[in-house]
């Protein structure tokens, strides 16, 4: 990355086979890697601490925060147990049980999924969807939880693949026992954020904030939109989570591939108008799995999603198995290099309605200013992150410098479009703090002694919430 001019569009990278050596991580965060994910659906305990201390040392060698991601696996439905593949052809019937009806799946023409639950909701018309929709079944019948499929697209079936039902709700708790000690696990880690699969409402969010809270952690909740009763609450998820990621494998196998575009373009605009970070995943640079360069496509889809808003990008297999994982980031950075200076200022005067707060509207004003005098960086003193991200809401084209006491919020702010997190010693007044917030931002090397900025604070030193005034001074 290039420290002059960084790129504002933050990367996440998720760790795994390809990426769990100091010299890797070490390497992906050089790169420009913001975030590590950690994905819990895959590798043992011992696998994600080991790589949170790489992350950690990482952090220390590039001297910047990274965020630690942990993405739970969520209520998701599978295949059960299977002695060996099992070979659906099209046009062929096959008959949907519970994992213990299944009898572990020795029984010819049964396919057996996990949790049992499933076979009680399925209607004939419904669809099942196996391994992200390459082999789909049409439920036929239905007699005592058995449903009775014709197979609409064949194909090998193995143990564990995912199983989607697009429309159907399935009663199974957000957060499974799995997820519950993987939590417990990761908290005790220190990581960032934690990832929640498969909302649905509002509801989920609130669960797990609370568990994260009775445990005493920082950690903040991102949930993944990947089901459609999540679209549709979308407002109210929007209000419990700190963060949202668009999670369009699921989501595409959920709702047609047709309308994930549409609907990633909404998520996106929705938590940008609420100054959340939004993380936009799956599939980006794929084909680099196996592959030194992108494909144009791929190229392309990066770069709309960065021209749609997201606050971050997500790299999956990319940098977890792939053969390229360091190359994949860079190409993610130079593509985001290349788009950012056609993204224009987000001007945005609060309604009447909207209620603004003094910080909201404070952090308007400095934008304005900042563009109207064309500053160097615009600096944000930040007891919470919160003004950090109504600073970045209406991505102006000035750097955000985050100045914060706190490390896990310069952390929490490593994944928030636009801003560079910096942590200062605790101030004892608002002449320490603008003192220490002109020091830390020359140090960053994105202003220089005789540079303007902006300086949005407030007199109430270590108080969340009292950004009250504004300042334009010279460094």
């Amino acid at each position: 990355m290039n420290a002059a001019t960084p790129r504002r569009t933050k990367i996440v990278a998720t760790l795994g086979p390809a990426s769990s050596s100091p010299e890797a991580v070490t390497a992906l965060a050089r790169a420009g890697m913001d975030a590590a994910r950690l994905n819990f659906s895959h590798g043992s305990h011992d696998d994600h601490a080991e790589r949170v201390r790489l992350v950690r040392e990482a952090e220390r060698v590039v001297g910047r925060p990274l965020a630690v991601i942990a993405d739970l696996q969520g209520p998701k439905i599978r295949v059960g147990d299977l002695e060996a593949p099992l070979r659906l052809d099209r046009g062929t019937q096959i008959t949907v049980v519970g994992q213990d009806a299944g009898r572990n799946g020795a029984v010819p023409g049964e396919l057996p999924v996990s949790p049992a639950v499933l076979g009680e909701v399925l209607q004939p018309g419904h669809d099942v969807l196996i391994d992200d929709g390459v082999v789909r079944l049409h439920v036929e019948s239905v007699e005592a939880g058995r449903a009775s499929c014709a197979v609409l697209a064949g194909g090998t079936v193995t143990s564990h693949k995912g199983v989607n039902v697009p429309g159907v709700p399935v009663p199974i708790p957000s957060l499974t026992r799995k997820d519950i000690d993987d939590l417990e696990f990761a908290l005790a880690l220190g990581v960032d954020y934690v990832a929640l699969s498969f909302v649905r409402s509002p509801a989920d969010v609130r669960d797990l904030s609370d568990l994260i809270e009775h445990a005493g952690s920082t950690a903040r909740v991102i949930a993944k939109i990947e089901k459609s009763e999540a679209i549709d609450a979308l407002d109210e998820v929007l209000a419990e989570t700190d963060a949202v990621m668009v999670a369009r494998g699921d989501l595409g196998v959920e709702i047609g591939v047709a309308e994930v575009p549409l609907v990633q373009k909404r998520i996106i605009t929705a938590a940008l108008e609420r100054g959340k970070p939004v993380i936009t995943a799956t599939q980006m640079l794929e084909s680099m799995v196996h592959a030194p360069d992108p494909t144009r496509a791929e190229a392309s889809d990066v770069a709309n999603a960065i021209l749609d808003g997201s606050s971050a990008l997500m790299l999956a297999g990319e940098t977890a198995v792939g053969q390229y994982p360091v190359e994949a980031v860079e190409y993610m950075d130079r593509i985001a290099c290349a788009i950012e200076p056609s993204l224009g200022y987000r001007h945005e005067l609060p309604q009447p309605e909207e209620r603004a707060t003094v910080g909201q509207a404070m952090s308007n004003a400095a934008c304005d200013l900042a563009e109207a005098l064309g500053v160097r960086a615009i600096l944000v003193p930040t007891f919470s992150g919160r003004t950090a991200s109504a600073v970045a809401r209406l991505r102006p084209r000035r750097p955000i410098v985050a100045l914060t006491h706190h490390a896990e919020v310069a952390s929490h702010l490593a994944i928030e479009w636009g801003v560079t997190p910096v942590v200062i010693p605790e101030c004892r007044d608002v002449t320490d703090l603008w003192s220490r917030s002109l020091a830390a931002a020359r140090e960053t090397n994105l202003v220089r002694e005789g540079d303007l900025v902006v300086l949005t604070a407030g007199t109430a030193v270590n108080i969340p919430g009292s950004t009250n005034v504004i300042k334009v001074e010279l460094v």
